[in-house]
């Protein structure tokens, strides 16, 4: 104790020039950070002010700079601009190309260096911290402050060689996110996602039984739907599936292209009992007796579809999409036993011509705490939705709708009321708010929403990806009565439709709800020119406690895989950053690479899915794919120990607290904990 309290009394003739840590009472208004900061709230201002002096006319660009500046704020900021005790202008930022026999090359390697130089190259930057002010290295002479990366540095390289490295024990890289304390009292350095290969079938949606059992079911575009057995982790197991015997077979109803199919499957929450379920797909009324639904583009939305045209030669309206529910009774004593379904319709829930060939959606998920069924829909196709119909509230076109199908109207009082199907509309729906608002509509201003779900544990939090034109993939906290803001807006963009037979909607009418997170098509997919958003899920599983409380998403086309962290907590604030992945050594079913690289080679990415223990998984092209613990790959992750104990953290990790503990040991150890975080600062 006695050599304790020398060092302690030490740190009371430590004179600080400017960082000194501290517990924050509120979280700071610039700086993401809560709990333990190295900042106060005067010091978050100044950060604030040197932010907005560099003029970046970028948003993306914006949000990354403005994420290195506050990691100033990080408990760890001490080891983040310090290497070999020389100070930096900007924190250590995570490089992948660190070299082999590094101590990151067993952990995660995330690019963010190359992240920050792909999207901020060419933005002129004010007084740009990244100027060649660090001894020995090659950057050209600086003439103005007002600069472009591309204008100081020759090359990626030469940028990520200054400014780029890994996790050591003398230093910690930085990600883009707060960094983490393990138990030791030592950073956490940040880990990639740990995969599994489990089946080799493509498939586009994953439900899992209603009956919490071990088993899902999973659909694929052309209109069959299997039940499936998953197996338990870490028992080197494959997905029992027979692809010889669907659980139904609907493959004579489902047009099936490359844009339209059978888009997703819902059960009802009390499956178990009822046996029923339901099936989002797109017919042809030229081939389809039952495919006999309204043209969207009619007189209430100001649409003539005579004037329309063809499009990739259909005529407008042949396309439809449609609900229609079915059941298992019949097949089984009990709905859970059921393995096999009838494909005769107990009724169609909804049918609407499509007045174009692409974006219209067709997920459909039962919501968690009200069991009225959602239905996301696209805006219908086009060039940039010319009709206006996401921003039209007499349209269901570039909306999320929201069906009672437990209280089925009369087919009177249907045509009465001018439905779409046999549904009845919930009554707290937001038209009893809007009058203007079709009474179906929940929330509107969306372009081809793409994976939705519902977090397990703050269903409020109901999320979803949303395709985006030519400039902006976006993820959205949908809310009741939102307007997303397509086609005022592009993401956060203001956007200008090249043509507008429809009429405009002006910035000025709407309050639009933006992106909580996203990416520009520049950052992925530079060959392709081309991006599409997958949405996924909040990461609730204890597998890979390290990702606990992350939302996870991807990019169709890229490969690219993001997570997203809220700090604070519920506060609708995240950071998100592409994560590395891969292929357990020991996976069952051996994954393919990337040529001339590790990466494993997924293919398309269609969807996530979720199991009834709330572990993750990829729908790709190349096959079915589990998150597994991160240690199978080589993946540093403090928290994983291999019990069930795991303390449960919060979306954002924060360091652990030792308060509660009394034992002379313990408060040793507390002592010590914060000489550390003291020390780093």
């Amino acid at each position: 104790m006695n050599f304790l309290l020398e060092i302690l009394i030490d740190m009371e003739r430590w004179k600080w020039e400017e960082w000194a840590p501290l517990t924050l009472n509120t979280s700071l208004k610039f700086c993401s950070y809560n709990g333990s900061s190295c900042c106060n709230s005067t010091q978050d201002s100044q950060l604030q002010k040197q932010f907005q002096a560099m003029n970046i006319s970028d948003p993306t660009c914006a949000s990354l700079l403005q994420s290195v500046l506050c990691a100033k704020c990080d408990p760890f900021s001490a080891k983040l601009f310090t290497i070999d005790s020389v100070p930096r202008p900007v924190p250590l930022l995570c490089n992948s190309t660190v070299s082999t026999n590094s101590s990151q090359s067993k952990q995660a390697t995330i690019d963010f260096c190359s992240q920050v130089w792909d999207t901020c190259k060419s933005v002129s930057i004010l007084n740009s911290p990244f100027v060649p002010s660090l001894q020995g290295q090659s950057g050209a002479p600086v003439n103005s402050n007002f600069t472009k990366l591309t204008e100081v540095w020759q090359s990626k390289s030469d940028f990520c060689n200054a400014f780029g490295g890994a996790s050591t024990d003398g230093s910690v890289c930085y990600d883009g996110e707060p960094i983490s304390l393990n138990e030791t009292g030592t950073p956490s350095p940040p880990h990639g996602l740990c995969l599994e290969k489990i089946g080799n079938g493509s498939y586009l949606d994953m439900v899992a039984h209603p009956d919490g059992s071990n088993r899902a079911f999973f659909s694929n575009q052309q209109g069959k739907i299997w039940l499936g057995t998953i197996p338990a982790m870490g028992s080197g197991g494959t997905l029992e599936l027979d692809e010889s015997n669907p659980f139904i077979d609907l493959t004579d109803e489902v047009h099936f292209d490359t844009a339209f199919g059978m888009m997703g499957i819902a059960f009802h929450p009390k499956f178990a009992q009822n046996g029923r379920f339901f099936a989002s797909f797109n017919c042809d009324k030229g081939k389809s007796p039952a495919c006999t639904g309204r043209c969207s583009c009619n007189s209430d939305v100001n649409c003539d579809p005579s004037k329309l045209g063809t499009d990739n030669g259909a005529q407008p309206c042949q396309y439809q999409s449609v609900v229609a529910e079915y059941t298992v009774n019949g097949s089984a004593s009990q709905p859970s036993l059921a393995k096999n379904a009838k494909p005769t319709e107990v009724r169609r829930i909804f049918t609407m011509g499509l007045p174009f060939t692409s974006q219209h959606g067709g997920q459909i998920l039962f919501g968690p705490t009200d069991g009225y069924l959602y239905f996301m829909m696209g805006d219908g196709g086009g060039d940039a939705d010319p009709y206006n119909f996401a921003q039209n509230k007499k349209s269901v076109l570039g909306k999320i709708m929201r069906l009672d199908v437990d209280n089925i109207p009369s087919a009177a009082d249907i045509n009465k009321l001018g439905l779409w199907g046999n549904y009845s509309v919930p009554k707290d729906n937001p038209y009893s708010e809007d009058g203007e608002l079709l009474p179906e509509i929940w929330a509107l201003g969306l372009r081809n929403p793409w994976r939705c779900s519902f977090d397990s544990e703050r269903p409020s939090y109901f999320m979803c990806g949303d395709v985006g034109e030519d400039l902006y993939e976006e993820v959205d906290i949908i809310s009741k009565g939102g307007n997303y803001g397509w086609r005022v807006y592009e993401g956060p963009y203001p956007f200008s439709a090249p043509s507008s037979p429809g009429g405009n909607t002006s910035a000025n009418s709407i309050s639009p709800i933006f992106p909580v997170m996203g990416y520009n098509h520049s950052e992925v997919n530079k060959k392709i020119g081309s991006a599409s958003i997958i949405g996924g899920y909040f990461y609730r599983s204890q597998t890979d406690p390290c990702m606990y409380g992350r939302y996870l998403y991807a990019d169709l086309y890229s490969g690219a895989i993001w997570a997203a962290s809220e700090n604070p907590e519920n506060s609708g604030n995240f950071s998100s950053s592409t994560i590395s992945f891969a292929c357990a050594k020991d996976t069952p079913i051996q994954c393919s690479s990337v040529p001339e690289s590790a990466l494993p080679a997924l293919g398309y990415i269609f969807s996530f899915g979720q199991d009834n223990s709330k572990d993750i998984y990829l729908l790709a092209s190349s096959g079915v794919y589990r998150v597994v613990p991160p240690s199978r790959c080589n993946y540093s992750c403090s928290k994983e120990n291999g019990t069930s104990s795991v303390e449960t953290p919060s979306p954002t990790s924060s360091p652990p607290s030792y308060a509660s503990r009394s034992s002379p040991v313990i408060l040793l150890s507390t002592l010590l904990l914060l000489l550390l975080l003291f020390l780093l600062c």
